[in-house]
């Protein structure tokens, strides 16, 4: 008895003492660099299904499914609301105008935009300018296309900022201002959280998202709407020529850029400097993309479960398309685009336009500089028969 006493009272201090050495057996901690300690696992499962492959017989049929994906992705509806556009003013800019236009961006969202028109006669090709982030919600479209002369202290305040944000990423002048002096009608507008729209904070970034996804929507698809909706509004316009319809963006703009062309038929060629590359490469410590924050704009919840950002991307082909990157750009780690890029050209060589599809990665970091921004516009020429 007293022995069979002994063994029962010994028990629990047993199991202390395997809980004791069995101490590393379980997940502890469960967070590092922002990212779940299992991500390697999650990662594994991320085998893009969607993607293209050599076993894709129908391209069109491919092409419309990721499509619809996408479109699921974002939580969106379809948007047929007339733009009921008002051209509320205008400043003459030598070779072209720029008019502030109010539009009904969607059923929601009635907003002002900045649209430059060149003052000869006909029908132009054109560009939907789409800004970036840059934790500078101040200016939207500004950072685009030149805000409109001073008149009182807050526009002032407006340009000095603008002009800052020019001559920090673009040489000094403002992209859109200078594809008009080519003789392209060019459109810009505010992203949710920018310039009228705004201005968002960086700590709000993550409480908007949330809340845009308690209203049954989301920030990101939200923007991927509103974006396709302005391509679209840009290609009504009478000075437009509907075959010739750029979308041109920069860092986040360079996302938008290339959604809004695998999402839209309006947009008829594209051009992307500074944002692409894979998940694979950009899901690493240190990485922008594990900050949250800005990364929730171009986040699609459960897209990456079936295609990756070059494969979306690639629902653009075989439209004229033409990326940019820096080789030391801190943001997209250069293995990474360059994976990309070759992912994005089987695709492009598969439609058999290998030589609509050019990726470039030059010397230089984040930026849109001078040299780029002419090379980019002398393609966008040729691609559209202005050369």
């Amino acid at each position: 008895m007293t022995n069979r006493r002994t063994a029962l009272l010994s028990a629990p201090l047993s199991f202390l003492l395997a809980a004791g050495a069995a101490a590393q057996s379980y997940e502890s901690p469960g967070i590092e660099h922002n990212m779940p300690v299992f991500a390697p696992a999650l990662k594994a499962k991320m085998t893009y299904p969607m993607a293209w492959s050599p076993a894709v017989k129908d391209l069109k049929a491919w092409r419309e499914k990721g499509r619809a994906k996408v479109w699921e992705a974002t939580l969106q509806q379809p948007d047929r609301t007339p733009f009921k556009a008002e051209v509320i003013a205008e400043e003459d800019r030598g070779s072209y105008v720029a008019r502030q236009v109010v539009f009904n961006l969607t059923g929601m969202s009635r907003v002002r935009a900045l649209l430059l028109v060149p003052k000869s006669a006909g029908r132009h090709p054109a560009t939907l300018m789409l800004h970036d982030h840059g934790g500078k919600f101040d200016i939207g479209k500004e950072k685009m296309i030149e805000p409109f002369g001073t008149v009182n202290a807050a526009d002032g305040a407006k340009h000095a900022s603008a002009k800052a944000w020019a001559d920090k990423h673009f040489s000094g002048r403002w992209p859109g201002d200078a594809l008009a002096a080519r003789g392209y009608v060019v459109l810009c507008t505010d992203a949710v959280g920018w310039g009228d729209r705004g201005p968002l904070t960086g700590e709000q970034q993550q409480a908007l998202a949330s809340n845009f996804f308690n209203l049954g929507s989301s920030m990101s698809g939200n923007m991927a709407l509103e974006d396709v909706r302005a391509a679209e509004f840009l290609a009504s316009l009478p000075e437009v020529d509907t075959k010739r319809v750029a979308a041109l963006g920069f860092s986040m703009g360079a996302f938008r850029a290339w959604q809004v062309g695998a999402l839209s038929d309006a947009v008829t060629a594209v051009i992307a400097s500074n944002w692409m590359a894979t998940t694979e490469g950009l899901m690493v410590p240190g990485s922008n993309q594990l900050r949250g924050s800005s990364a929730f704009q171009m986040m699609h919840p459960g897209l990456l479960r079936y295609l990756d950002h070059p494969d979306v991307a690639s629902l653009a082909a075989p439209k004229p398309t033409l990326f940019f990157a820096g080789e030391t750009d801190k943001l997209f780690p250069v293995a990474a685009v360059r994976a990309a890029y070759a992912k994005m050209g089987k695709v492009w060589q598969a439609y058999g336009a290998a030589d609509k599809f050019e990726a470039v990665v030059r010397p230089g970091g984040h930026e849109f500089p001078k040299e780029a921004q002419d090379y980019a516009y002398d393609w966008l020429d040729r691609q559209f028969g202005k050369r």
